[in-house]
């Protein structure tokens, strides 16, 4: 079996930490969160429960 040139080994360190970081960069920032809608449609009913046991 070949053996891998540490050179080798630092590039694909590199690549797969760089794509890592750009991956979570991107899932952070596309993530949209709405919170003034969501507030508005949440009602908490009004009423009282009148339990009569």
């Amino acid at each position: 079996m070949p053996q891998m040139a540490p050179i080798s080994w630092l590039t694909l360190f590199f690549i797969f930490s760089i794509t890592l970081i750009i991956f979570n960069i991107k899932n952070y920032y596309c993530f949209f969160y709405n919170s003034n809608e969501s507030s508005q449609n949440f009602n908490i009913p009004s009423h009282k429960m009148n339990w009569k046991w």
